[in-house]
């Protein structure tokens, strides 16, 4: 069978099929029909990739700055050539529009192209040193392994996020993807991987469930560093595995991200950046706006307009040209998501618009009336719901937005921009833009959350140091004196 059925694991560079006796069903979102059924990895397919992944390492390291790059340039040729490929499974496994595919397409080209220049960033440093005839040398080298966990809902650019930066610097990886959407979130970049002529052992993908190989993924002595992006349960439960066997983590969590929308913001703009922001990929993004906080003074005008806007959406199949809003992932997601929207009007919040759901499809809705303590404001939805809250001042709008334990991305509206600056430093956040929406995502720049929205961060620079390690040698110009 051919790969590129991706019912296969791939480990040390070959295709092979999953130890396990059990299945991932590999179901499309929206048609909710089966894609594929890929046989399960175990415990034992895990430690193979483990392996692979460490025997490869040392090799890899090794090779010249130049060579990596070249290799990074036939990456970057091989996903382009494949966009339609890549953009079609995207709709198919993970529910994604054609709008928010394309989104995603561009940033992971983005991660890339960053990552391409990491081999050549690889600096150390030089310190004078107290000791007479010393200097002080820091050389940067990579970690080892990294064991990456996939994410199901930005599942080809948050897995290449991670996949990408580590190679680079000289690390290789095995890969755990999403189980509801294996393909986007690893198979395929595999796939990727070796057309681009990376060496066997590189990259690895394992494709199991949590339950079965989850736990041992994490704690596996090859593994240096645990990058995990998903929500904020299953990244406490990997810090805590993590920290067991002193291993370092990279964790991006879960969001419940505000706008602030001041009595001073251009309305029309805000209600365009609103509906993006909140509705991009149904609200199935860590970045999404949960919260659209708006002062009293602006609060029936934005209102009005934003309920036009939404229901102007157009719904349903992703993969027809200008859908806006497709289906969520699943009918787990639909049934908590209309649970919690009940819950909140049986406290006093008003449906304005949306709120039926046809098959995984949920109408983009719109609130009222809503209070930071209700379900659809306190919990992250996850999906195309807008809670909006009034407030009467800037201090009370600055008060709601840090009435969270999330602290991801956030998002300031004022034509004062100076004001919005100072508005935004007081916002307890890794991220947050002034007259923006939140969902930002650029290669060079920090990426990440406070709070229990995660830790650490990517991009750039950050993702360079995070996913190497210093050694500091001290170096003696003759020998020095000792008091005894």
């Amino acid at each position: 069978m051919s790969p590129k059925t991706f019912t296969k694991q791939y480990i040390n560079g070959q295709w092979k099929n999953g130890s396990s006796e059990k299945f991932v069903e590999n179901e499309n979102p929206y048609t909710q029909q089966t894609i594929s059924s890929i046989p399960s990895a175990n415990e034992d397919d895990l430690n193979e990739a483990y392996e692979a992944a460490r025997q490869a390492q040392e090799s890899w390291m090794s090779t010249l700055p130049g060579q990596k790059q070249q290799k990074f340039d036939r990456l970057l040729h091989v996903v382009q050539e494949r966009k339609d490929e890549i953009i079609d499974w995207l709709v198919k496994e993970s529910g994604s529009t054609l709008i928010k595919a394309e989104v995603e397409f561009q940033a992971a080209v983005g991660i890339i192209r960053e990552s391409a220049s990491f081999p050549t960033r690889m600096s150390g440093q030089i310190f004078p040193s107290n000791t007479p005839g010393k200097e002080n040398r820091i050389y940067r080298s990579p970690k080892g392994v990294i064991g990456v966990i996939g994410p199901w809902n930005f599942p080809f650019h948050l897995a290449m996020r991670s996949i990408a930066p580590a190679i680079a610097t000289g690390n290789t990886v095995v890969v755990k993807p999403a189980s509801d959407a294996p393909v986007t979130s690893g198979l395929l970049i595999a796939d990727l991987f070796e057309e681009a002529d990376f060496p066997k052992g590189v990259i690895n993908v394992v494709v199991g469930r949590g339950s079965e190989i989850g736990d041992a993924f994490v704690t596996h002595p090859v593994s240096k560093l645990i990058s995990f992006t998903g929500s904020t349960e299953v990244g406490s439960h990997i810090g805590e595995l993590a920290g067991k066997h002193i291993k370092d983590t990279a964790l991006e969590l879960g969001g419940n991200n505000a706008m602030i929308v001041l009595d001073d913001a251009d309305i029309e703009k805000a209600v365009e950046a609103a509906a993006f922001g909140k509705f991009l990929h149904q609200g199935q993004i860590c970045m999404s706006l949960n919260r659209i906080i708006v002062h009293e003074s602006v609060h029936d005008t934005f209102v009005e307009q934003f309920k036009t806007k939404v229901e102007g959406l157009k719904v349903g199949d992703p993969s027809e040209k200008d859908t806006a809003v497709g289906p969520l992932i699943n009918h787990d997601a639909v049934e908590r998501i209309q649970h919690d929207l009940q819950a909140s009007l049986d406290e006093g919040a008003t449906v304005l618009t949306g709120g039926e759901a046809d098959g995984n499809v949920l109408q983009p809705t719109v609130l009222t009336g809503v209070t930071n303590e209700m379900p659809i404001a306190k919990n992250e939805v996850f999906g195309p719901v807008a809670a909006i809250i009034k407030v009467t001042s800037e201090e009370e709008a600055i008060e709601v937005a840090n009435g969270s334990p999330y602290g991801l991305s956030g998002s300031v509206f004022t034509r004062d921009v100076h004001r919005g600056v100072e508005v935004a430093k007081r916002v307890e956040t890794g991220m947050i833009h002034i007259n923006d929406q939140s969902v930002n995502d650029e290669a060079h720049v920090a990426f990440g959350g406070e709070k229990e929205s995660g830790l650490g961060r990517f991009g750039g620079e950050w993702a360079l140091d995070k996913f190497t390690t210093v050694k500091w040698i001290g170096v003696m110009n003759g020998y020095r004196e000792y008091p005894f």
